[in-house]
């Protein structure tokens, strides 16, 4: 929104006007009046046209003062009755500072919330309060802000414990409870209360202004101009590419002009465009709407009066004002909330709070920002009145959803944003059910919005519009409110609270009546479904109200009475759609094994059927908690569990886990890819515990209430597997079956799914009133089960757990007692690996695991054990008991129709399978009958201990044979048969156990007969025989080694007696090797051998570089010169210098002479060649390389017969003195420490040295000063020459060929003597220096001559010697630093407003605002984003980058390419957390920075960047350009 500079032509009239107004003397007048507001607004009404808006250009800088002058100046005046400055700064020194911090979050700035003490999720503290806290020492979660929220710190309902930090720690002496108005004199609240009553209302007047051409009453200028404004305003439905198309269009604006207008445009909400007379404006907006209304709805233009957008302007100014204003005292933010929230003339909503929020989809995005945060720096930070506004907030919610679902903003721009700030405070939450009904309205409202619906009154997503499925999109964020209000459960009940909640719960109830059966699917026969059904906005739905059921539950579940009213209507409300469900079923009598039930025909193969059942699931979820707190055995009078039919309660979860076994079967092909889909979601862990888990306990608690040989039956019959078991010779099926392969294979699918669902009901008792276990026991089992596939990292282990509503899944809390946690290296994740002795819980028909999950999971177990030397076989586990309600479900295992379906498979199996049975099926089989085993086992035990007999006797059921006439042979004795068939190896082992654990189970049930009650009447028998086992496994392993070290001794006597039989042979070779070992102890001390060598030219300077970076390299990562360096960095050394050395020869003699000419000038200088370099300008091993390069091309003209060789040697003498001056003249210490103890040993250096610098000295005047310590001037000599010296023996082993000394393969002390001695000189440098004086002094004198080095006793930086190597920016240890940091980073170019994607450069620091429209720069003809643009001037094209909020770093090369790598911050699990999901605390790992320096120094960033993109091809689609 555009305000524009004051008009430069303005009349001197005004200017003498704005210099002679007094703010005291307005002040004054006003005190007198009697009508104020009339003469405020005749003030504003005069003025604000005056500073505001003069023409289409911003100038702030010169409004704001104008209006702090004309505007605000009286106002203070006014409101403190003497100089604000001072009136201001006492109402500040008498407040008494609030305990709540409410510091208001910037975008991107870091929150931090406590996994264990936060009330919810939402509760967070700013990183000042945070620090300052216990909280500091728990385990935090660590995110960022979107903006717009505050620290809750000080907030007594935010936190279990720890509410204050050390900062907002209250006084004891503090009398807070008192009222802030006290101190005040009753003229200055009357003031205030003026003031604040005109102001605001003129604000909301102002904003909630819908005329385009006349002002609101009172404002009329006195002296109306004719010039108007053409505004554009946002909309979230057109791109920015679209906007600025048409700007350029409309209003003939370069494409710069029109980004900048569409930035302010997304950041503010509005933008003037044009400035000019009506029509000017009007032909503007008639283009713009033109160019945008063909697809989508026109943008939104408006041709305003100047004086309009004036008031406008000012408006927004004066709710700053306010907000400012406030923060002195907290008297005056009550004075303001009181004022907001009084009531108008027109009665009910009618209060200026009310206007705001019921016109806020009306206002544009900067309107709604600023009067957000006055509400929350005001409102919001009062108790009292956040209580009466969040009364009024509730009571015109429904308005204001509605609104919002209007609205195209997204939610954060919306004033229902604000909910979270009152919904998740749990007094306000119960206040708000009990008084104002908001649990009801939410839902009603919500439901109210889902309109489409079929004839049964079920929501319908199919053929859902677009503006349908935005409205959906939208008015989910309803169920975010729900969740709010539910998300703290009560302690305490009242009367009131039980009838609201219920009341809500009823609304809860219809809502889900319209999902019971929705999206129903009817198999597809003969043709492929012609168009994928819409699935995903149902499993959307789904999806969010997960944590909603599981919150309605836990509320249900903390008082019994709320459980048992809301049980009976969930159950009612069941029966009431099942009476809308029957699709013409018939009645149906099924008979087998002596046993006969009345049921509907029924077939999932033919009919209709629904996965989405949630008011089956509920009644589950309450049913469980029944048993879990025991309602159902202490008030059964009270509980219609006489009504229920449990045929009904399984009908539909039957019907849903039919369809996904005859999914899996492969019968539902034809209906596409949306019921996959749909089944994927059903199991998976973001919907199991409201789905999958909920109908498998409704199985459970219907099979407890059945005779189970009914409730078998039933489900054979839903299997459509009835026809193949009931006969009566199912025995023989593979005759009697008919020859489709296909029909063959899916009902042998199918029998497996049913017998995987039969161990499911019998052997999941792992959740909380199914089974006698602790929330924890189930964590832990589900930790287990994914710890037996392989070791996992925290976070994958986080991903298979489901969450509750405060994100949490509990894992913390049981992950030690099972799991031991390994630390990752510099690449890879700490990973979790589970615990040996936690390994016999393993079960491998988990109810969670996937099949591709089960078979890993198998596999690594029976592997396992193999590497124990265990058997291989996976009984099952021992279970906990059954609670009473379903302790009758172990009657499956020894029910007549389970017995006689195992029976029929295990003589199907007799035969080798031609396709009538499968390996799983007998599997599940035999694991049934394990569980029926471990069960009597424990039945057993239990009975002993309680002296009670036990009516479980499954060894005398699978004992007994068939009756007559068939006389089928029983279970035992099918399975004796089996264990000897050749056909069943996998099983053997199996069989075996079963067999062994029955003759266990026998000898145990004959000692209690017989021998009294005994305490291990179980164990005893089982562990004698494991006892037995484990002795004859140790007797093996003990004749295992015997015989290794028998055949060992066998060998080492044979290879001797061959030595001695062969010791001249033995002799000889040794002899053999002498010449060459003494060879090598000779060649230790070799030195360069420089014979003659065919020299050339070369690329020199990347040799230089390579050879140079090589030895840095070396040194950085502490490895010996030699014998480290990989091959291929070897090899390309090698390579270049013998390519180097080829490359002079082709160029022209002359050229080359010349260039040698010119380069030796610069140490011998030469009168013909002008502009010789200072010795402190060259770079000295560049200069050696140079030189011996390119000497053979002068070697021709010499005719001193000097070889090449020693020529090579000449000049490597010379380049080390010269180093070794530039090394006394730049590299000295500012301060140099106590003289040290030589002992001798290098008295000689240190005179020598001294000697040379008092010469240099000499020559040089004072630019040096006077240093007396030798030792210190020759340590600065070697430790500066050091690099040098290794990158020319690395240069010249290469050129020569000539070995290095042993001393350099390693790290040691000697490496200084080894390094001289290698290049062919004295360990005393200094000699070269002495001996050669006469030469070497008028050199000296040369160089010391020259005028450039005066520079001594200038200011200017010297290189210093050795050079340091480059390094990447120092990082902060902990992220939030860097977060923090990135907070406060404002984009450069747009005017404060706060960068979406900062991003780090690794390389000098900057800070970039990437990935925006606003950093764009032009480079080479192109746009290119910041990133890229700083890469050429900072990396010359290469660049490392932190992209701060996603934590990821970032790897650019040129302008196309780039890649994505880990970042070097790792949480406590040794993991990244790239995009800052999960919220642990991220520290830095310096061996992971280190890597990523390595790369860089290296110049690898391209390299890696091109293995990043061939392994991931989505990466070569980014536009890099654009970062």
């Amino acid at each position: 929104m555009a305000a524009a500079e004051t008009d430069r032509d303005a009349p001197s009239a005004l200017c003498s006007e704005f210099l002679n107004f007094s703010a005291k003397d307005t002040a004054a007048k006003w005190l007198q009046v009697s009508n104020l507001p009339k003469e405020v607004y005749q003030h504003l009404a005069c003025y604000v046209p005056k500073i505001y808006c003069l023409g289409p250009n911003l100038n702030p800088q010169n409004e704001d003062l104008l209006a702090q002058l004309l505007l605000q100046g009286p106002l203070e005046w006014y409101l403190c009755g003497e100089e604000p400055s001072v009136g201001l700064s006492k109402l500040e020194q008498s407040n008494q500072p609030s305990q709540l911090c409410g510091h208001v979050f910037k975008v991107g700035e870091p929150t931090y919330s406590c996994r264990e003490c936060a009330a919810d999720p939402t509760c967070v503290l700013c990183m000042q309060c945070f620090l300052g806290s216990v909280h500091k020492e728990h385990r935090y979660r660590m995110t960022t802000s979107g903006g717009g929220g505050f620290c809750d710190c000080g907030d007594t309902e935010a936190w279990k414990k720890g509410p204050y930090c050390q900062k907002h720690e209250p006084n004891i002496s503090d009398s807070s409870q008192k009222d802030p108005l006290a101190n005040l004199s009753a003229e200055m609240i009357a003031r205030t209360y003026n003031v604040f009553s005109i102001i605001l209302k003129y604000a909301v007047d102002m904003l909630t202004w819908d005329k385009e051409d006349e002002l609101p009453e009172g404002l009329e200028p006195p002296a109306r101009g004719d010039m108007y404004y053409c505004m554009l305003f946002n909309d979230e439905v057109h791109t920015y590419e679209q906007v600025i198309y048409t700007l350029q269009k409309a209003v003939n604006c370069t494409q710069k002009e029109a980004v900048s207008f569409a930035t302010t445009v997304d950041r503010d909400g509005r933008k003037s465009v044009r400035f000019g007379d009506f029509q000017f404006c009007e032909q503007a907006k008639s283009v713009i709407v033109r160019n945008t209304s063909r697809q989508t709805k026109p943008l939104r233009v408006q041709v305003m009066h100047s004086s309009i957008v004036a008031h406008q302007c000012f408006a927004l100014k004066s709710l700053n004002w306010l907000g400012q204003i406030i923060r002195y005292s907290d008297a005056l933010r009550r004075i303001l909330c009181q004022v907001g929230l009084q009531r108008g003339p027109e009665g009910e909503n009618s209060s200026l709070v009310d206007r705001l929020m019921l016109c806020d989809s009306k206002m544009w995005k900067g309107a709604r920002n600023v009067y957000h945060q006055l509400f929350m720096s005001s409102l919001l930070m009062d108790p009292k009145y956040k209580k009466l506004f969040a009364i009024q907030f509730a009571r015109n919610y429904e308005c204001l959803q509605s609104d919002y679902v209007k609205d195209d903003h997204d939610r954060e721009f919306s004033v229902t944003d604000l909910s979270v700030q009152m919904f998740t405070v749990p007094s306000l939450a119960r206040m708000l059910i009990t008084d104002e009904n908001l649990m009801t309205t939410i839902i009603r409202t919500f439901v109210d919005h889902l309109r489409h619906r079929d004839l049964q009154g079920r929501f319908q997503f199919e053929r859902y519009t677009a503006q349908q499925a935005f409205k959906f999109r939208r008015v989910q964020s309803l169920i975010g409110d729900l969740k709010y209000v539910l998300i703290s459960r009560p302690t305490e009940w009242t009367d009131q609270l039980r009838e609201k909640y219920l009341e809500g719960f009823d609304a809860f109830l219809e809502l889900l009546k319209c999902m019971q059966g929705m999206d129903p699917v009817v198999r597809q026969v003969g043709q492929h479904i012609e168009m994928e059904p819409e699935w995903e906005a149902a499993f959307t739905l789904q999806m969010k109200l997960t944590h909603i059921i599981s919150m309605m539950q836990e509320w249900c579940a903390s008082d019994e009475r709320v459980l048992i009213e809301a049980y009976k209507k969930s159950l009612s409300a069941l029966t009431h759609c099942h009476s809308g469900f029957t699709d013409g079923e018939q009645p149906i009598t099924l008979s087998m094994c002596g046993h006969s039930v009345d049921t509907i025909r029924y077939c999932v193969s033919q009919e209709k059927v629904s996965i989405h059942l949630p008011v089956s699931r509920l009644l589950a979820g309450l049913h469980a908690l029944l048993s879990k707190i025991e309602v159902a055995y202490r008030f059964p009078e009270q509980l219609p569990l006489s009504e229920l039919s449990p045929p009904m309660l399984i009908e539909h979860p039957l019907r849903c886990l039919v369809l996904c076994a005859q999914v899996h079967a492969g019968m539902w092909r034809r209906n596409g890819f949306s019921l996959v889909n749909q089944i994927y979601y059903y199991h998976n862990v973001k919907c199991r515990v409201e789905m999958f888990d909920k109908d498998l306990i409704m199985l459970q608690a219907g099979a407890s209430m059945m005779d189970p040989n009914h409730f078998l039956m039933i489900m054979l019959s839903r299997f459509e597997l009835y026809h193949i078991f009931s006969s009566a010779d199912c025995r023989k099926r593979y005759s009697r079956e008919n020859a489709n392969k296909d029909v063959v294979q899916q009902n042998n699918t199918l029998i497996e799914e049913m017998l995987h669902l039969i161990i499911m009901i019998v052997g999941e008792r792992y959740t909380a009133g199914v089974g006698q276990v602790e929330n924890t026991d189930e964590i832990r089992r589900e930790i287990v089960h994914q710890l037996c596939i392989r070791p996992m990292a925290h976070s994958e282990l986080v991903k298979a757990l489901p969450e509750n509503e405060n994100k949490e899944t509990g894992m913390e809390r049981v992950i030690d007692s099972v799991a031991l946690f390994k630390k990752p290296g510099v690449t890879g994740r700490g990973l979790y690996k589970l615990r040996p002795e936690c390994a016999k819980m393993f079960n491998l028909y988990f109810h969670h695991y996937s099949r591709a999950d089960q078979s890993k999971a198998e596999e690594a177990q029976r592997k396992l054990k193999r590497q124990n030397g265990e058997d291989s076989v996976l009984p099952p586990p021992v279970l906990p008991r059954f609670c009473p309600l379903f302790a009758s479900l172990v009657n499956i295992l020894q029910c007549d129709v389970l017995l006689g379906i195992l029976g029929a498979v295990l003589q199907w199996a007799m035969e080798p399978s031609g396709g009538h049975w499968s390996e799983s099926m007998l599997q599940r089989v035999l694991h049934l009958i394990g569980m029926g085993l471990v069960e009597e086992q424990q039945h057993l035990i239990s009975s002993a201990e309680d002296h009670n007999d036990t009516n479980f006797n499954f060894t005398l059921k699978i004992s007994r044979p068939g009756e007559a006439p068939a006389n089928t042979a029983s279970i035992l004795a099918l399975l004796e048969t089996l264990q000897n068939a050749p056909h069943l190896e996998v099983h053997k082992d199996m069989i075996r156990w079963i067999l062994k654990t029955v003759s266990n189970i026998k000898t145990t049930r004959e000692c209690t007969a017989s021998a009294p009650p005994s305490d291990s009447s179980g164990h005893s028998q089982e562990e004698t025989v494991r006892d037995k086992e484990k002795a004859e496994r140790k007797r093996k392993a003990e004749m295992a080694r015997l015989r290794r070290e028998k055949i060992m001794a066998q060998m080492s006597e044979m290879q001797r007696h061959f030595i001695n039989e062969n010791k001249e042979l033995f002799q000889q070779s040794l002899e053999d090797l002498d010449p060459s070992t003494s060879s090598t102890l000779e060649h230790r001390y070799t030195r360069v051998n420089l014979t003659p060598f065919s020299h050339a030219g070369l690329n020199k300077t990347s040799y230089i570089i390579m050879s140079f970076v090589t030895e840095r390299l070396l040194v950085d990562e502490e490895k010996p010169l030699f014998g480290s360096l990989p091959c291929r960095q070897d090899d390309c050394l090698s390579s270049l210098t013998r390519f180097g050395s080829a490359c002079w020869t082709v160029s022209c003699h002359t050229t080359v002479q010349n260039h040698f000419i010119r380069l030796l000038a610069a140490l011998v200088p030469d009168p013909r060649v002008e502009n010789t370099p200072c010795i402190l300008d060259v770079d000295m091993f560049h200069l050696l390389v140079s030189l011996v390069l390119s000497y053979p091309a002068v070697l021709c003209l010499d005719s001193s017969g000097l070889s090449a060789d020693a020529a090579q040697l000449h000049f490597l003498h010379l380049i080390t003195v010269a180093h070794v001056v530039q090394i006394l003249l730049t590299s000295l210490p500012e301060e140099v420490r106590m003289e040290q103890e030589t002992g001798g040993a290098e008295r000689e250096e240190e005179e020598s040295v001294c000697l040379l610098y008092n010469t240099l000295r000499s020559l040089l005047g004072r630019g040096l000063r006077e240093v007396s310590s030798g030792w210190h001037l020759w340590h600065c000599v070697k430790a500066g020459i050091l690099p040098y010296l290794r990158a020319a023996a690395l240069f010249f082993h290469y050129l020569s060929g000539a070995p290095a000394p042993p001393e350099l393969h390693a790290l040691g002390a000697g490496e200084w003597e080894a390094l001289c001695g290698y290049l062919c000189l004295p360990s005393n440098l200094l000699q070269l220096y002495f001996n050669n004086l006469d030469i070497m002094e008028p050199l000296l004198q040369g160089w010391c001559s020259h005028p450039a080095l005066q520079a001594l006793q200038s200011s200017v930086t010297l290189i210093r010697f050795p050079r340091e190597s480059n390094h990447l920016i120092d990082l902060p240890g902990d992220y939030s630093a860097l977060i923090n940091q990135a907070s406060s980073f404002t984009c450069p170019k747009s005017g404060g407003d706060k960068s979406r994607v900062p991003t780090l450069c690794l390389v000098c620091g900057a800070m970039l605002c990437s990935q925006s429209y606003c950093c764009q720069t032009e480079l080479e003809g192109e746009d290119v984003g910041a990133c890229t643009a700083h890469t050429f001037t900072c990396g010359a094209g290469v660049g490392i980058f932190l992209r701060v909020r996603e934590s990821q770093v970032l790897f650019l090369a040129g302008k196309t390419k780039g890649c994505f790598y880990a970042p070097p911050y790792l949480d406590d699990y040794g993991e990244t957390d790239q995009g800052l999901r999960r919220g642990n605390p991220l520290h830095l790992c310096h061996e992971r920075y280190r890597k990523i320096q390595k790369l860089w120094r290296q110049h690898s960033i391209t390299e890696e960047i091109g293995h990043a993109q061939e392994a991931n091809q989505t990466l070569v689609g980014i536009d890099w350009q654009h970062l």
